[in-house]
């Protein structure tokens, strides 16, 4: 088992997938010789090849097109998109192109294609570069969307990504790029749909993903020095999501706090509240609490980002809410 940073556990998928199957290549700005704006790509042109390892004009509505249709004649694309708010760009291509082909086609075609692309702040990169919009993605039928907490979800969900035959929305939140952690010898896919337990508890249940899994246990570690042991979940995969797992933990706490660093309002935190409240309203001893970003733009300056982004001390104020 060998320590690497998430940033090199995605590249490490890539080439992996790459060398597996021919039919996987990649495209978009800036992933040939310069390796991709956050290095994701990195001496993956010198390995592969111009034709493998497609540098793209400045249209992400091109790029996305290109591999919509390269995935309907067979072929397995893997899509960057530099940060997550131009994928508003590709909207068309993958909400009423993507999604929607194997529904159209009566199940005779599918669009077995893979967009990368990175959400979140912490880098003081401003409103236009910061959004976290995978809610918009988990609403459209016909997509699928993960979100990896660590570098070995960040291989594992990845591969399982280029595998699947429909298309896979992969997040990365780009404040975890730098993350350093094990990836065993053994790599294998991670399922998609399927969450874990990163630290079991009995008193209450933090479910999150992505980046604020870390925040949530910290949360987790501040509640065990008062004797209240918190369990956390991490998602992993937001479309579809581990519903039994929240479910069981549910089952054991009785108490449900569900953290993002997206925007509270219409969130992924918000179907996760509805559902639970629906199917699990007898297991609750306290209302169930979402924490994430106020609804406004995330700002530029660092002093604001901080204060605008959430972090551990509010789950710990959700957490002391809906036990008390």
């Amino acid at each position: 088992m060998a320590e690497i940073r998430y940033i090199k556990a995605v590249n490490q998928a890539l080439a992996d997938a790459m060398e597996a199957d021919p039919t996987v290549f990649l495209i978009g700005e800036d992933i040939g010789a310069a390796g991709g704006s956050f290095k994701a790509t990195r001496d993956l042109l010198d390995k592969f090849g111009p034709e493998r390892v497609y540098d793209s004009p400045i249209s992400e509505a091109a790029i996305t097109g290109m591999a919509v249709g390269a995935a309907l004649t067979g072929m397995r694309p893997v899509v960057e998109i530099m940060f997550m708010d131009f994928t508003t760009l590709s909207m068309d291509m993958l909400v009423n192109q993507a999604a929607k082909a194997r529904s159209m086609f009566g199940g005779q075609g599918s669009v077995p294609m893979v967009l990368r692309t990175p959400h979140g702040g912490g880098l003081n990169a401003g409103p236009q570069h910061s959004q976290c919009l995978e809610a918009w993605f988990a609403h459209v039928p016909g997509l699928r969307v993960v979100c990896p907490s660590n570098p070995a979800d960040a291989y594992g969900l990845l591969r399982a990504a280029i595998d699947d035959p429909d298309p896979v929305i992969v997040v990365e939140n780009k404040a975890l790029y730098a993350m350093k952690g094990d990836l065993p010898d053994d790599r294998e896919p991670i399922e998609i749909g399927k969450g874990r337990i990163v630290r079991p508890g009995r008193d209450a249940t933090v479910v999150s993903y992505g980046a604020a899994v870390a925040m949530a246990q910290t949360a987790a570690e501040t509640m065990a020095e008062e004797g209240i042991e918190v369990e956390v979940i991490d998602l992993r995969s937001i479309q579809p999501w581990d519903e039994d797992l929240v479910l069981e933990s549910l089952t054991r706490t009785h108490n449900l706090v569900v953290a993002h660093e997206a925007v509270e309002a219409f969130g992924v935190g918000a179907e996760i509240v509805a559902r639970m409240a629906d199917i699990g309203f007898d297991q609750l001893d306290g209302p169930i609490l979402r924490v994430g970003a106020p609804f406004a733009p995330s700002p530029f300056g660092k002093t604001l980002e901080d204060a605008y982004r959430p972090d551990a001390s509010q789950i710990v104020a959700a957490l002391r809410r809906t036990l008390a």
